[in-house]
This record gives structure tokens, sequence and C-alpha cells, in this order.
């Protein structure tokens, strides 16, 4: 669990990596001594919303680098490399909310494990894969099916492939905090 302060402090290193990408300062900065949750390595998302609305969201599951890293790399990702939108434009940052979702270590389970609103789940067939964040099928109201045939379409599979006895399924858990929680607009 990370501290308010290292939250807080999370969400303005990705805004000022955003802001400092557009100035073409961008350097990688490195957290202060008081804060070392962010230098262990974990998978972690940045999501990047616009008016509420999706605007780009990119995120690495596995544990491979420390997370002030991850956190400023997927933040570039999600302005610029998301291919479901176009680079996001310096006139849009104003609006853009941030969102961070720092992951567990992932977890071989079962369909019958899953807890809509508290696993992520990876799901991978094959060449094929497939990730949802917790928060995505309470967003859209979705039940376990609903969250389930999404994921398999997100892997570029059929929606009912996660019946299939080669599916593999990993959960996650994830702390999620966004700029709103704490920053008044």
């Amino acid at each position: 669990m990370l501290t308010v302060q290292e939250k807080l402090f999370c969400l303005k290193l990705a805004r000022k990596t955003l802001e400092d990408y557009f100035k073409g300062t961008y350097e990688l900065i490195n957290p202060p001594e008081e804060y070392p949750s962010l230098k262990q390595k974990r998978g972690a998302f940045v999501t990047l919303l616009k008016e509420g609305h999706l605007r780009g969201c990119i995120g690495i599951i596995e544990p491979l680098y420390p997370l002030y890293q991850v956190i400023q790399e997927m933040a570039i990702s999600a302005a610029f490399k998301d291919p479901r939108f176009p680079p996001l434009t310096k006139d849009e940052l104003p609006f853009i909310e941030i969102e961070i979702s720092v992951l567990s270590p992932l977890k071989k389970g079962t369909i019958e494990e899953i807890e809509i609103g508290k696993h992520g789940v990876y799901l991978i067939k094959g060449f094929y894969r497939g990730v949802l964040l917790p928060q995505v099928p309470v967003e859209y109201g979705w039940d376990k099916k609903t969250f389930l045939e999404h994921l398999c379409l997100k892997a570029g599979l059929h929606p009912n492939c996660y019946k299939e006895k080669d599916v593999e399924i990993y959960l996650f858990t994830a702390e999620v905090f966004k700029e709103s929680e704490f920053f008044k607009n």
C-alpha cells in the first residue's frame, strides 16, 4: 500500500512528465528517499480521462521496473501511443485527469475466484493476451460474464473464449487513485 504522500507524488510525477514532454524537457525523475515504495518494481497503468471519458490507458502488468519509472513511461505511452486514440495535444492537457493503478503481483486463478471490483484479469490463450483492470467492470456496470466476454474480445478472441480449457487466467488487485481525489479544479 502506498501512503497518501506517495500517491500524491505519483500523480504530480505523471502530470509533470506530460508537461515536460510537451516542453521538450522530459527527463526521468527519481523519487525522494522518503518514498522507498516508489523504487520497488511494480506493474502499473496510467489512465487519462477527458471529461470523464477514456482518452488513453497503457500499462505493464509484470513488475519489471521501479514504480516511479513505470509511471513516467506509461504516462507518455497513454498520451501518445494508445492505438485507440490520436496523440494527446498540448491544448488538451489542462482537461485531462490522470488515474494511476498500481498492481499486485499476478496470481494464477480461476473464473470462479474472480470478484467484480476486486480483481483485474489477465487472460492468455496461445499468442493472444488481454487485460482489464478491476475498476473497468464497475465503471461499465458489467457482471462477471460480460466482463469476461469483453476481456476475450480485447485479447482478439471470440467472446466465450474464457470457457476453453487452454485459456490461462491470472488475477491481480490494484490500488487505484486519481487527481480528483486529491486536487480541486
